[in-house]
């Protein structure tokens, strides 16, 4: 047995070896209990597995726990049913956040437990659901995994699995057998994992791969998610009416913004069509001119870095016609398919919820149209209590998917429609409000530009955006002639994003207000 092998290969056997595992629905935390519990088993030892589910797909992984113990004097053991905190000797979790949650559950201490995890990340709803940047953060949970075990294996390996065509159970175990917390050679784990099941000969390439991993380079190192690179602005697109649009960046806006502008483009193209990345453009080169004659290059140009991407989100505003063209994408079903494992003869239907109202609806017709129609309240709720109601649309089928079709096709009446007339008016008040304040205060006109990332979605999450964008917007004129305006409007932009309903923003303007008193 190697020497860095864990004191639990030494310890008399009057006590069971426990075993923890802590994963989602989908990851195969029941296989590895089962294989777990077969390999045990067929080494003559007795072996015990249970299992608590979470709460739901991904507000709590279920837990499966496993004891095992030679048999002794031809008497079977009694087994604990529930992992006690301070008495596991392994714990195998099979995302980040759940190795977190096994420190914090106490199942982790730094005595005992050999803690096996992967680095992947499966975000949960508490981040997703957070108007900004909610994910936690992967340091502070290595950090705290490696002062709370004794030992840690802990790399990528959903990545690994998915490289070797299998699922992350394969990959576990193959780190699991390698980690020798087990008593039992590595021939016993590959006669498991290669019975005679479907997908056996890419479960045991996984295997294999985990298991070398684990012995030459056990712990990955930490990292954040990176910031998204930018692809640098081509010499041509391969259409004389898109290179059209790319000599325009070259000779209109500074090159440091190219790389900006180039994705911006790109997203108001494909937003609406080639006319429409010519507004954008006509927008950014008045901005651009602007930038350069109070002090843009001694700024780096990040006035027009950032307008390039503020304007192109405000120009690329998600309404109806673009959700329901994004849900019927090839490239939406082919991820779907990806996602969840299906194999290429497997068929995979999906079924959206969609909930429109009449605001929708009226943002969609005419602009005179659908003016007309908030006009009048009788009419109004009229058409409310025909479409204010849940619908479960299944785009697998041929109605399901010709409905989204139909609305997603209504893309060439955008730009006559009242939520496009509505949208072009709020994005010009907010530049007009930017270019203003540029020649007295740069940085804080920087910082009013990337207020527009409040503003997102479309129905309810809409709403809430816009209203927070107005509350952040009137405080602005308080902070011009501030050398710290900048500062204080970030924290507001901040505050925004901490939570849905804005109670932290509240707090926030009423301490800017104090502070500027």
């Amino acid at each position: 047995m190697d020497a860095l092998a864990p004191a639990i290969q030494r310890l008399p056997r009057e006590r069971p070896l426990s075993i923890a595992i802590l994963a989602m629905g989908g990851q195969g935390g029941g296989v590895l209990a089962d294989w777990i519990v077969e390999i045990a088993e067929s080494e003559g030892w007795v072996a015990q597995s249970t299992s608590v589910p979470g709460v739901a797909q991904r507000t709590g992984a279920t837990i499966y726990y496993i004891e095992t113990l030679p048999p002794r004097h031809g008497v079977s053991p009694i087994l604990s049913l529930m992992p006690t905190p301070g008495d596991v000797d392994v714990v195998l979790a099979a995302e980040l956040m759940e190795a977190g949650r096994s420190v914090l559950r106490g199942l982790v201490t730094p005595d005992r437990t050999t803690l096996i995890a992967s680095t992947h990340r499966t975000y949960a709803v508490a981040e997703k659901i957070k108007p900004g940047d909610g994910t936690a953060d992967p340091i502070v949970v290595t950090d705290a995994t490696e002062i709370a075990a004794r030992r840690v294996i802990a790399f990528d390996m959903e990545a690994l699995a998915q490289s070797n065509g299998s699922m992350i159970s394969a990959t576990m175990l193959g780190a699991l057998a390698a980690s020798e917390t087990l008593p039992f050679p590595r021939q016993a784990f590959e006669r498991v994992v290669g019975g005679a099941r479907q997908g056996a000969a890419a479960s045991l390439k996984a295997f294999a791969a985990s298991f070398e991993r684990t012995k030459h380079m056990p712990l990955a190192p930490p990292r954040r998610a990176g910031e998204k690179q930018l692809d640098t602005l081509p010499v041509s697109a391969g259409h004389h009416k898109l290179d059209a649009l790319l000599r325009r960046i070259r000779s209109e806006t500074p090159e440091a913004a190219w790389p900006m502008a180039f994705a911006g483009l790109k997203r108001v193209v494909e937003f609406q069509n080639v006319g429409y990345g010519q507004t954008y453009l006509d927008r950014l080169r008045r901005l651009a001119e602007l930038d350069r004659e109070h002090g843009g290059e001694a700024e780096a140009f990040s006035f027009t870095i950032e307008a390039a991407k503020s304007v192109a989100v405000a120009m690329a505003y998600d309404d109806v016609i673009r959700v329901a063209d994004i849900k019927i994408r090839s490239s939406r079903f082919a991820r779907l398919r990806r996602e969840i494992g299906a194999n290429a003869d497997q068929i995979v239907y999906t079924t959206e919820y969609l909930h429109p109202r009449a605001e929708e609806i009226c943002g969609l017709l005419p602009a005179q149209l659908g003016r007309y129609v908030e006009s009048r309240p009788a009419l109004f709720r009229a058409l409310d209590r025909l479409v204010n109601r849940g619908r479960r649309v299944e785009v697998g089928r041929l109605g399901g998917f010709l409905q989204l079709y139909m609305v997603a096709a209504l893309r060439g009446l955008r730009m006559a429609s009242l939520r496009h007339q509505r949208e072009v008016a709020h994005l010009e008040a907010w530049l007009a409000t930017a270019c203003d304040i540029l020649p007295e205060n740069y940085r804080l006109a920087v910082e009013v530009l990337r207020c527009r990332r409040l503003v997102k979605g479309y129905s309810d999450t809409h709403a809430r955006g816009l209203s927070k964008f107005d509350r952040v917007m009137a405080v602005v004129p308080m902070l011009v002639t501030r050398a710290d305006g900048a500062q204080w409007l970030d924290r507001l932009k901040r505050a925004a994003l901490m939570d849905e309903a804005g109670v932290e923003l509240d707090g926030a303007i009423r301490t800017v207000q104090n502070g500027l008193s």
